[in-house]
């Protein structure tokens, strides 16, 4: 069936209403769209830089305690060095005073060889025996053995016999061999003159007391 407005002006309005009808149709169908790949990369951001910021301001603050530790370090260091080399200076002090100390010993401990052994010669002399001479005897086999030479004057060839042993048994003198022995006359009697040879023995530790160089003052 077919209906028919008979208002006037109906037709008119009803015209003029439909494009307002299609456009508001159109508008409600439609939908705003965004890329997600752009509001990825917004997010990102919006994450990225509180992120960046805080490991800019961590680094820096890093940076400052290393420098820190690195200027004490070197202060250290330097503080050390001179620790250290003047650490070294005594030491070669020490040593050079060690040194010193060691030839003062040798000198001070080859004075008294001389003293042992004319102390030696003389002690052990017998009856109707008397020296007439004590000599070192220069190169030696060797060179840190110190060599002497005996002259002397003895009434018969047993007192001879008896100073030979009498030297060898002592610990200061060892090797000890006749040289040579003469019939000669003095003081208008004939006496025999000998010449012995001799070494120096350095003595046991127990047989003498030694007195340390520099003994330390009691407390």
């Amino acid at each position: 069936m077919i209906e028919v407005n008979l208002r006037p002006g109906s037709t008119k309005r009803a015209a003029r209403r439909m494009p307002r009808i299609a456009a508001l149709g159109s508008l409600s169908g439609f939908k705003p769209t965004m890329d997600r790949l752009a509001l990825f990369g917004v997010a990102t951001w919006l994450i990225m830089m509180p992120l960046t910021g805080y490991m800019f301001l961590n680094t820096r603050s890093r940076v400052s305690e290393l420098n820190v530790s690195i200027e004490g370090a070197q202060a250290d260091s330097a503080k050390y060095a001179s620790i250290i080399a003047a650490n070294r200076r005594m030491l070669e002090r020490r040593d050079m005073i060690a040194r010193k100390i060691n030839i003062i010993q040798q000198i001070d401990g080859g004075r008294y060889i001389w003293s042992h052994v004319m102390d030696e010669v003389s002690r052990a002399l017998p009856p109707y025996t008397w020296v007439v001479e004590v000599s070192a005897v220069e190169g030696g086999e060797d060179a840190a053995v110190v060599s002497f030479r005996i002259v002397g004057r003895t009434g018969n060839n047993f007192a001879l016999t008896k100073y030979l042993q009498d030297l060898e048994a002592s610990p200061f003198i060892r090797n000890v061999r006749l040289v040579s022995t003469e019939l000669v006359r003095e003081n208008e009697k004939l006496v025999y003159s000998f010449h012995l040879q001799a070494d120096y023995e350095e003595p046991a530790p127990d047989v003498i007391e030694t007195v340390p160089l520099f003994a330390k003052e009691p407390e």
